[in-house]
């Protein structure tokens, strides 16, 4: 199996390495998860006085440890004082109750604890209610363009990005020669993630509303989202549904990560507004292993990947609203705020008018750029950076 180091987040743990929290990586399944934490371990074990407890309860050997008394008894014994002793427990949720016990070891003070797990036990909002707020929350992403580039090396940087928008992130369909059979991967990720983080956490006795809800949330990436709407659209094609159960469904969809909500912000009241979010996909494999090519509309497609790849770089990510025109991302970090258009083909000049004029429209001095599928270089217009998709997402800037 071919291994690339994923260093944004290795860079992450190393930046956090004996802080006082419990560190949690978190993300979509099969994203990478354990495979980083195997990464972290080769850097721990090259440090003098380390002593490293790696625990995988998924592992016939560690079977016995799935009992809380026995688990804290195994870390108590593999314990060395004098040591910088550092405990990394994968698959954390086989344990029962394992909380209470990772609660006490933390109270200790003797461990710098990592952690992996399902997304049903070990979702974002559940982990303060879990370890009483002391937790710090690595998110992981499916692997990246730039990432992508890495495993699959080619001097033809369109090509490239072409393949990537249908093949997406999740690295182990990279192993199938077959490419329905990268496919049929992916898609049994998507229904794993459902069964298991989704109608067996949430007790959910309607699992094909559940997959219409789904469905139409992917069907529809990039459009502003009215729960009511969702709920009257399904009840008009002879499926009844309400607004509450339809608002839960999306949630719970959420909270496993296979969707990203994004609120809108008022740009001239520079206020966040709650009402017709939309939501975006971690991974377009995921749409392409459950829709095909229906209704792919890239201009869409492209907002999906760029909305990810902000996240991924460490942004808060809003729609902007600037009276009657939308700007479709308004990212903000540490203070300083992007506003971002994107694009498909902006050759046309009726279509580059369209995009460019609310960025135009916005009175501030923050930078104002358009992603777009150009295959140029960098231009500007009007201080307007244009920048190729592709190029942007090669880099970090």
């Amino acid at each position: 199996m071919k291994l690339i180091t994923r260093n944004h987040y290795l860079n992450k743990l190393i930046d956090v390495k004996n802080t006082p929290d419990i560190k949690v990586i978190t993300g979509v399944r099969r994203c990478g998860k354990s495979k980083l934490m195997d990464a972290f371990i080769d850097i721990l074990e090259k440090e003098e006085n380390a002593n490293v407890i790696r625990i995988k309860l998924n592992l016939k050997e560690f079977e016995k440890l799935k009992d809380k008394e026995e688990l804290y008894k195994y870390v108590q014994d593999h314990y060395k004082k004098e040591y910088t002793n550092y405990l990394l427990v994968d698959e954390i949720q086989l344990c029962t109750d394992f909380e209470v016990i990772i609660n006490s070891l933390h109270e200790e003070e003797k461990f710098d604890i990592y952690l992996t797990g399902s997304n049903a036990f070990l979702l974002s909002s559940d982990l303060a209610t879990l370890f009483g707020g002391r937790v710090f929350d690595i998110s992981m992403f499916p692997f990246s363009f730039e990432e992508y580039n890495l495993y699959y090396p080619s001097n033809d940087i369109d090509k490239s990005f072409d393949n990537y928008v249908v093949e997406g992130g999740m690295a182990g369909s990279y192993l199938y020669k077959n490419k329905s059979d990268g496919v049929n991967y992916v898609r049994n990720i998507l229904r794993t993630t459902i069964t298991k983080d989704i109608v067996q956490k949430y007790k959910i006795e309607n699992e094909s509303l559940l997959i219409m809800i789904e469905d139409f949330l992917m069907d529809n990436i990039g459009s502003k989202t009215s729960i009511r709407n969702v709920a009257n659209k399904l009840t008009s094609n002879s499926y009844k549904t309400n607004d509450k159960t339809v608002g839960s469904y999306i949630e719970y969809l959420c909270k496993s990560f296979l969707f990203y909500p994004m609120k809108r912000y008022d740009i001239k009241g520079k206020k966040y507004l709650e009402s017709d979010k939309k939501y975006y996909l971690v991974d377009l494999s995921f749409r392409y292993a459950e829709l095909g090519t229906k209704n792919a509309d890239y201009g869409y497609l492209y907002e999906n990947i760029v909305a990810i790849e902000l996240l991924r770089r460490g942004y808060e990510v809003y729609v902007g609203a600037l009276y009657d025109k939308e700007v479709d991302f308004v990212a903000i970090k540490q203070g300083e705020k992007i506003y971002i258009q994107v694009s498909d083909d902006i050759s046309n000049k009726e279509t580059f008018e369209r995009e460019i004029k609310p960025l135009l429209s916005i009175r501030d001095a923050y930078p104002k750029m358009i992603i777009a599928r150009t295959k140029h270089p960098e231009s500007h217009h009007e201080g307007v950076r244009i920048v190729d998709i592709a190029r942007w997402l090669s880099n970090s800037n």
